[in-house]
C-alpha cells in the first residue's frame, strides 16, 4: 500500500483546495499593493538624494491647460524639434509612420537627456538648464551636467512631470497665472533628477510667483 495515500482524505482535499483558492485570490493583491506602493517610495527616494534642475515650461493648448483640479504642463525639452539636433539623435530609432519623416522617435523609446546647468544663476527667478545630448542609453556626465529619463510619446517626450493636481483654493489662480504668462513669459520647473534619471517637481515659478509641489 502506499504510505502517502493513508494520509489523503476529503477532509485533506478540502483544505487543500482552499488554501489554493486562498493564494490564488491573495497573491495578485499582494503583487498589486507592492507595485502600488513602489510609486511614492520611488518618489520619495528620489526627492530626498535627487539633484536639482530646472526645466523650461512650454506654451500649451489653453483649453487643455486645466482638466478638473490638474493642471497640464508641457517642456520644451518635450518636443522633438528642440532635440533633432542634439548628439545622439541620429542614432535613437524613430517613426517613419509621420509620412516618412525621421523627426519623431519610435514610440515608447527610453531615452536620456543630458542638462546642462546655467554659467550665471545670480537672477531671483531660476534659469532653466540646457539640453546638450541625448541617447538611448545613461551617458557619463560632467560635474555641471544631469541626466532625466524620457519616454517618446505620441510624437513628443514625457517625463512624469506633465499633470498637476492643485487645490480647488488655488486651482483658478494657477490656471488664470499661466494663462496669462505662457506666452510671453512661459513658467519654470524645479524638479529633483535621481542618479537613474528619474525626476520629482518641486516647485513651478510662474511669472514672479513661486508654487510648491
Amino acid at each position: 500500500m502506499n504510505p502517502t495515500s493513508e494520509n489523503t482524505t476529503p477532509e485533506n482535499t478540502i483544505v487543500e483546495t482552499r488554501s489554493l483558492r486562498q493564494w490564488r485570490f491573495w497573491l495578485p493583491l499582494v503583487l498589486q499593493t507592492v507595485l502600488i506602493a513602489s510609486v511614492p517610495a520611488q518618489a520619495i527616494h528620489t526627492h530626498l538624494t535627487g539633484k536639482t534642475a530646472i526645466l523650461q515650461t512650454a506654451p500649451v493648448d489653453p483649453y487643455d491647460l486645466l482638466r478638473g483640479y490638474s493642471v497640464t504642463l508641457s517642456y520644451d525639452i518635450s518636443q522633438a524639434n528642440n532635440l533633432k539636433s542634439l548628439p545622439g539623435w541620429k542614432t535613437l530609432p524613430k517613426n517613419t509612420s509621420y509620412s516618412g519623416s525621421q523627426d519623431y522617435l519610435a514610440e515608447d523609446t527610453i531615452v536620456y537627456v543630458t542638462l546642462q546647468a546655467p554659467a550665471d544663476t545670480t537672477s531671483d527667478r531660476p534659469k532653466p538648464w540646457k539640453p546638450v545630448a541625448i541617447s538611448g542609453n545613461r551617458p557619463d556626465l560632467k560635474p555641471n551636467q544631469i541626466v532625466i529619463k524620457g519616454r517618446s510619446k505620441y510624437g513628443g517626450i514625457q517625463y512624469g512631470l506633465e499633470t498637476y493636481y492643485m487645490p480647488e483654493s488655488r486651482r483658478d489662480e494657477v490656471n488664470d497665472n499661466i494663462q496669462q504668462n505662457q506666452r510671453k513669459n512661459p513658467g519654470v520647473v524645479e524638479v529633483k533628477i535621481d542618479a537613474q534619471g528619474n525626476a520629482v517637481p518641486l516647485t513651478l515659478w510662474v511669472g514672479d510667483r513661486r508654487y510648491s509641489f
